[in-house]
């Protein structure tokens, strides 16, 4: 089996790797990074005294599963703010008066681990439980536009069960632009060894199912955490689920 259609029933055996996202698929951290975005652009915008705040609409819209910086970019492009780039050196409190959009980025990422640190993180037991029902054989990676994949995957108790792990410090390291460009999915497929039409997609953002779809990957599953089910399905979603328990 090398793909399906929307007629088809999915079946994990038909295919010889997997490719899951990380937050919002494995672990129930897109919702840390959620909070954390959502501190950081309502300090900022306050600063600013930017008319419209920061909504949660705003996340799936411009952020979620985009690389980080990316989605700093989207969202003051979205308020029509333009900030200097900055270095991925510069601190996350720095002042107001030297903002930066690697700046804002970093100040981000200091509050996911922050609360990661303080509150831990546990994996979904639906996505445990489909893990453990696939065939031994199966090859598994993670493709994650965080750079903090190893270390949630650890505190997850999860590290080992993927070959390969190709997070946003792998991504800037080969220079494979971000979701929803499908480069980080094929990538991940060349070290598993195997074609884009033997794995499968996993993803909750609208972005990282276009990235799948881009791929021609054998089949994309949208895992709706709050994106939508016909915004994943439209985004190229072979079949939308709200957890993975729903796969047989």
């Amino acid at each position: 089996m090398t793909g399906v259609t929307a007629e088809q029933t999915f079946r994990p055996a038909g295919f010889t790797a997997h490719l899951f996202d990380l937050d919002g698929v494995i672990t129930p951290t897109a919702e840390v990074h959620m909070h954390a975005w959502a501190r950081m652009f309502e300090g900022f915008l306050s600063s600013r005294e930017v008319a419209e705040p920061y909504t949660e609409a705003d996340y799936f819209t411009h952020v979620d599963g985009r690389p980080r910086y990316d989605g700093v970019r989207a969202l003051l492009a979205s308020r029509g703010i333009t900030l200097p780039e900055g270095e991925d050196t510069d601190p996350g409190d720095q002042p107001l008066s030297e903002e930066t959009v690697r700046g804002l980025g970093n100040r981000k990422n200091d509050l996911v681990l922050t609360l990661l640190r303080a509150e831990g993180v546990a994996p979904y037991p639906g996505t445990v439980a489909y893990l453990d029902a696939l065939p031994a054989a199966a090859r598994l990676a993670i493709v994650s536009s965080s750079r903090n994949a190893e270390e949630v995957l650890r505190a997850a108790g999860l590290q080992d069960r993927f070959e390969h792990i190709v997070d946003g410090n792998v991504a800037a390291r080969e220079g494979l632009p971000g979701k929803p460009a499908p480069d980080t999915f094929l990538h991940a497929a060349r070290l598993l060894g195997v074609e884009p039409a033997q794995a499968v997609v996993y993803e909750d953002a609208v972005s990282g199912v276009q990235a799948g779809a881009a791929g021609s990957f054998g089949a994309v599953i949208g895992v709706d955490r709050g994106a939508g089910a016909a915004e994943l399905a439209a985004a190229g979603a072979t079949v939308v689920v709200a957890d993975l328990e729903e796969i047989s």
